[in-house]
């Protein structure tokens, strides 16, 4: 195996490196333009980004590292793992911290899907239409939530058209994946119709159970082999969107549906149904008065159900959020040196997770939440020191439905963030953050009192659990101009009431009354105080440029209860590398993660997460065909066929990774 392992591998390499020899020679000396981070209110490119440490991905790297969920996609960023549960749902986790701490955003919006909630939930947007994923932390994440403590992922589709274009312009891809017969199509075609700016997405997917290297449990060979049982994942999504755009900026609405129907890999076979409908409007008035360069307005209105259903189809809980929120930005022009943005938030929202047949246990009761928050972001140049500051203000009302004889609880919040970047010589930064965030407990948190199918635990809340607080720092290193570039960060995060979930082995019924052979394990909502402590570093040589690239990082990150050792669900230790080559319309590269055996676990965790070796590659050709460019493409994931099981994942002992895993496709840009 060992030896066919190690041919294989050869023979890729050899392939893409046989592709032009020559051309390391003459590597051209300019790169691509950094593309502009839309969820910042300073119009930084990517570059920019080190008071907030961003990474964006679009074009052919985002469509090369496309998985099935939004998790899958971005999980072999600087700091961001996944939590993995199955090809169906899967998170990113950044710097070790996961759920609400994350926050997901659509077009500077919340998604407001259940995600968050539990592992198993689906992030509510799909990625496949997405013209650039970003992944934002520091004071501008203060703009969307004080508890984006972990950070900010922005899924960009621009569903809503702000410029009007003289001729349809689109994206469509067809691919096809071998290791669960993945069949994805997707489409994006932006137009106008005179003043009007015109939209269309969708996206379709159905995938069977994945293949598998070895077998399902590490510790049970007898459990099965060659597919994880239960993991097909079939997704559905369109867009629509329109606006009316002139000189003075536009106004514009969309309404976007996504239908999906994914398997849980556990003993009790269950899946989830899941519609969501969500309803957008935009608008953005330039030199709207005064000493002001842009006024811009959102409202977003979600409707978001899903039912987890039993093995034989019965429904067992339906998870519901009905949820409006409101934004207003103001962008002044510089007053005394400084630029920035400051506006309102607003969320109202109605979540339950109730049994289906309305006899059995709530879950989670009818609770309305309501919130309101001033936001400020701001930033100025001090010769050669760069200054960043936020502040966010928030009121948080938990109102659970008065029958279920729960208590309200209201929180005020307040975080701030400070940070420094010294240019001290052109094109490298010396750059520090400093910030206090503090986070209201979720509803499930705070309501819980019932089993949850997929999971297969029997959650149970606190409702006098406190507000989170946390003190962050951050410091940076990084080059950012030239060819060659490198980062490097160190960070600490001291979490005051910490929320986590902690279990002690105790089997319970459906009703929560113990049982030796209940199929539900008690599952409570804790809080304790948490250090996270982390670094990262990466080094890149001509990453978006023609002939030879090449990029190396490492991240590491660790996270201790006081008094009880380790968080759970602990990111493993990684270092990797990736050599690329470029040249007209070839494109091509390979690339290998390592991540360490994982063995810092909680009090309450007894698996510890073997290593692995992941290499992935890919080879794609363009050509022009009718005025269109059309680019065919290959891409082999997993090429060693190694069992990956990532130690960020609840489902880690029973359900590894997919195999090695051949995707084949065509798109064009047209």
């Amino acid at each position: 195996m060992i030896a066919q392992r190690t041919l294989l591998a050869s023979a890729v390499l050899s392939a893409l490196a046989s592709l032009s020899y020559s051309a390391f020679a003459q590597t051209q000396e300019q790169t691509l333009p950094a593309v502009v981070v839309t969820s910042t209110p300073f119009n930084n490119d990517e570059g920019a980004q080190i008071l907030a440490p961003a990474k964006v991905l679009y074009g052919d790297e985002l469509r090369e590292k496309l998985g099935n969920s939004l998790g899958d996609t971005l999980s072999q960023e600087l700091g961001v793992s996944a939590s993995a549960f199955g090809a169906g749902a899967s998170r990113p986790i950044i710097r070790g911290l996961e759920g609400p701490r994350v926050k997901i955003l659509q077009n500077g919006m919340s998604i407001q899907d259940v995600s968050s909630l539990s592992n198993d939930h689906a992030v509510g947007s799909e990625a496949s239409t997405a013209r650039q994923i970003e992944i934002l932390r520091g004071p501008a994440a203060l703009l969307y939530g004080s508890g984006a403590i972990g950070g900010v992922v922005n899924i960009v589709n621009d569903r809503i058209p702000t410029v009007l274009n003289a001729k349809p312009t689109g994206d469509a891809e067809v691919r096809y994946g071998s290791v669960d017969n993945t069949k994805n199509m997707s489409l994006s075609v932006d137009g106008a119709a005179g003043d009007i700016g015109l939209h269309l997405d969708g996206n379709l997917r159905d995938a069977d159970d994945y293949k598998i290297p070895g077998n399902v449990s590490l510790s049970d060979p007898s459990v099965g082999t060659g597919r994880l049982p239960n993991s097909y994942a079939r997704a559905n999504s369109i867009g629509l969107g329109a606006s009316y755009i002139q000189n003075w900026g536009h106004i514009g609405a969309s309404v976007g549906v996504n239908d999906d129907r994914y398997g849980i890999p556990t003993e009790e076979r269950s899946f989830i149904t899941l519609k969501q409908t969500r309803f957008d409007i935009d608008g953005l008035v330039k030199e709207p008065f005064g000493n002001f360069e842009s006024l811009r307005f959102k409202l977003g209105h979600t409707d978001y159900k899903h039912t987890e259903n039993l093995q034989d189809g019965t429904p067992a809980t339906d998870f519901k959020n009905n949820a409006l929120e409101s934004r207003i930005e103001l962008t002044h022009k510089p007053m005394a040196g400084w630029r920035g943005t400051f506006g309102l938030q607003t969320e109202h929202s109605e979540f339950s997770a109730l049994a289906a047949d309305g006899s059995g246990p709530e879950t989670v009761p009818l609770t309305k939440s309501n919130s309101i928050a001033g936001f400020l972001v701001e930033e100025r140049d001090f010769g050669p020191l760069r200054v960043s500051a936020g502040a966010r203000m928030e009121s948080v009302e938990r109102k659970p439905d008065a029958a279920s004889g729960l208590a309200q609880r209201d929180f005020n919040l307040g975080s701030y963030s400070l940070g420094g970047l010294w240019a001290f010589t052109p094109g490298y930064g010396l750059g520090a953050t400093a910030s206090v965030a503090q986070r209201a407990p979720a509803i499930e948190e705070l309501y819980s009192n019932g089993p949850h199918e997929s999971t297969a635990t029997y959650d149970i809340g606190d409702n006098q659990l406190n507000k989170e607080t946390s003190r962050n720092f951050e410091i940076s290193l990084q080059k950012t101009e030239g060819l060659l570039r490198w980062k490097t960060n160190l960070y600490q995060n001291r979490v005051k009431n910490f929320i986590y979930g902690r279990t002690d082995g105790t089997k319970v019924g459906e009703d929560g009354a113990a049982d030796p052979d209940g199929e539900f394990t008690q599952r409570f909502w804790s809080q304790n105080s948490a250090t996270i402590r982390g670094a990262e570093a990466e080094i890149s040589y001509n990453l978006r440029g023609q002939g030879w690239s090449w990029r190396g990082f490492a991240d590491t990150s660790r996270g201790k209860l006081s008094g009880l050792d380790n968080l759970p669900l602990q990111p493993a230790t990684r270092f990797g590398g990736e050599v690329g080559y470029r040249q007209g319309p070839w494109r091509s590269g390979v690339k290998a993660l390592h991540a360490q055996q994982q063995d810092k676990l909680a009090s309450f965790e007894n698996f510890v997460t073997p290593s692995y070796t992941q290499v992935d590659a890919n080879l794609s050709y363009t050509q022009r065909i009718n005025a269109n460019d059309v680019t065919w493409f290959a891409i082999i994931k997993n090429l060693l066929n190694e069992d990956i099981r990532l130690s960020t994942s609840v489902l880690r002992e029973n359900a590894p990774l997919p195999g090695r895993n051949l995707i084949v496709g065509v798109r064009t840009s047209f």
